[in-house]
């Protein structure tokens, strides 16, 4: 609305301008700030996340995502998508009335933060996991009904997988490690924050088979208060370089050194058929590939043969001693020659 002014006030306007207190540049630059837009600020529900950290919330969801879908898809032995559709900031409230009752709700402790946060599984795709997990095609139901004391046992398992790969993603900002704790169908029950309180909602968009769905990941502000300077893309990238350094590279090297492996002393080898295998009774001589006994055995590590061995006895236990160790080229020359003897 424009504001008239009275004779005096333009009188005293011209005055100022006559005599150099005011320049007319002043004035018309008065006049563009009040057609300024207003941003409208509720203090209700204020914007505690920056564009940049939501961001980086998405990056690391979005690694959460892949991992999750590769893992159920082995699970589930069934095709399985899992992508970011969005991570948006509001209410706990306005979380809770957004997603259906009943529903598949799950409570995470976020140890070492303080507080909890909330995995909420779209019905639909919870009991499309069921039914494929109970050995059917993967169909959802259209019936709405909370989980029997069984389908929660599922759904449990399902969850604590998924947790892992939500450690992984999150691994270069902290070191994660949630825990389920309860599992509520209705929405109601799990207040784990007061309802004004901000979160952050990541809603993940999800596939199983034909039938698609939603999960939502819903952390509150005071649990992720404490890591947020790291929520920047600064301090993302530099934790990701970081990981290429020469004492990071140790410690997995320590950590690998620790890995238990199968190590087996293949004597020889035969091929047979079903029919041979089914008839073979005690007593009876099988020839191995091996052409003579003074021959070294190969000792393979996991799947790979990796040394040549010799047959003994350490005490009262039975050992093998290692003569040589297999390079590539000589591991594809022992392979030909295991061929041509089953051969």
């Amino acid at each position: 609305m424009t504001e008239v002014l009275s004779q005096d006030e333009i009188d005293q306007l011209l005055t100022a301008i006559s005599s150099g207190d005011i320049e007319t540049e002043d004035v018309s630059a008065q006049s563009e700030s009040s057609n300024r837009k207003i941003k409208i600020y509720d203090f209700k529900r204020p914007d505690k996340f920056s564009k940049e950290q939501i961001r980086t919330v998405s990056i690391m969801h979005e690694t959460f995502a892949r991992l999750t879908t590769t893992s159920l898809s082995a699970q589930l032995r069934s095709l399985v998508q899992v992508h970011v559709a969005s991570v948006d900031q509001l209410t706990y409230e306005e979380f809770i009335r957004s997603i259906p009752n009943p529903t598949t709700m799950a409570v995470i402790n976020m140890d070492p933060l303080k507080g909890s946060a909330i995995l909420e599984i779209d019905p639909a795709i919870t009991f499309s996991v069921i039914d494929r997990l109970f050995g059917g095609k993967g169909e959802g139901t259209k019936v709405t009904r909370e989980l029997t004391d069984i389908e929660g046992s599922v759904m449990e398992g399902i969850i604590v997988r998924i947790l892992g790969n939500m450690r992984e993603a999150w691994s270069q900002v902290i070191d994660l490690r949630p825990r389920l704790g309860t599992i509520e169908t209705n929405p109601q029950f799990a207040q784990i924050v007061p309802p004004t309180e901000m979160v952050v909602l990541v809603t993940l968009e999800t596939k199983v088979g034909e039938v698609e769905g939603m999960m939502n990941f819903c952390i509150p502000y005071l649990t992720i208060e404490p890591i947020i300077s790291k929520l920047s893309a600064q301090y993302w990238y530099s934790s990701v370089r970081r990981g290429t350094t020469t004492e990071n590279l140790n410690i997995l090297r320590e950590r690998l050194s620790t890995i238990e492996v199968d190590m087996v002393a293949e004597i020889g080898r035969m091929n047979l058929t079903m029919r041979e295998v089914l008839s073979v009774q005690a007593g009876d001589i099988i020839r191995l590939s091996s052409v003579r006994i003074s021959d070294p055995m190969s000792l393979n590590v996991g799947n790979q043969t990796k040394f040549l061995c010799k047959p003994g006895q350490v005490g009262k236990k039975l050992a093998v001693q290692i003569v040589r160790q297999l390079g590539d080229n000589d591991v594809e020359e022992f392979e030909e020659l295991a061929a041509e003897i089953d051969e």
